[in-house]
């Protein structure tokens, strides 16, 4: 995980269904993913889901879950490059195989999977992306919209306006994601659960463990169990 992408590639941990608080394409590596969602059950190698969608991922395949910062322009290029739409869902990204080669690397390069599938970063707008970099860089602050709209001048029912439309997600929903990346990037350096998830903002043990389920699909020490390495990028 690094400037609030992440990414995943490993079994797919029977998940069970779960709404994400970024969009999320999902790529079955070995096999078809199936995607089910508000109504729609799509199949096919790459699947992109947006933030708020509950949903649930079926493979038995090796899958990949790449995060996309909803801060970036990355989302929407990514959804672009999707030749079909159901729904909620994007399926069968243009670039679908380069995808695969670069999720089959070894080792795998995460910016280089990003950039395949929605090519390099930018920003999508200077008050977002400052907003956004303010939520990452201090996660365990308890920021409102109302301070960060203060520092964009900007109303704050304007600031949540732009924020939704910019990034698809709420403000709430982000704010909770960029806790979660916290979470991660203590994991990485060898911190406990809990004491990371405090630091990062959540009110205690538990709210960590309901949202990290009610967003994942799984609990965070099942994630662990299964042996998955949390790497952090520059």
């Amino acid at each position: 995980m690094w400037a609030g992408h992440a990414l995943y590639v490993g079994p797919s941990l029977a998940l069970q269904p779960h709404s994400t608080a970024v969009s999320v394409m999902v790529t079955g590596v070995g096999a078809d993913v199936e995607v089910r969602a508000a109504g729609h059950t799509c199949v096919g190698r790459t699947v992109l889901i947006p933030p708020r969608t509950i949903h649930r991922v079926s493979t038995a395949s090796t899958v990949a879950f790449c995060y996309f910062d909803a801060g970036s322009r990355r989302v929407q290029r990514c959804r672009d490059a999707m030749s079909q739409i159901e729904g909620p869902l994007a399926l069968h990204h243009v670039r679908e195989k380069e995808i695969l080669r670069t999720l089959r690397a070894s080792p795998i390069d995460p910016v280089t999977v990003l950039d395949v599938a929605a090519g390099a970063d930018s920003i999508a707008d200077e008050r977002i992306a400052q907003a956004t970099a303010s939520l990452r860089a201090h996660p365990g602050h308890d920021y409102s919209a109302a301070d960060l709209a203060a520092q964009v001048h900007l109303s704050t029912s304007r600031f949540l306006q732009l924020f939704a439309a910019h990034t698809g997600t709420s403000f709430r929903r982000y704010r909770l994601w960029t806790r979660m990346c916290r979470v991660g990037e203590s994991i990485a350096k060898g911190g406990d659960l809990t004491t990371a998830a405090v630091d990062a903002g959540f009110a205690s043990p538990s709210h960590f463990s309901d949202t990290f389920h009610a967003m994942f699909g799984l609990s965070a020490s099942t994630l662990l169990a299964s042996g998955a390495t949390l790497v952090v990028g520059d």
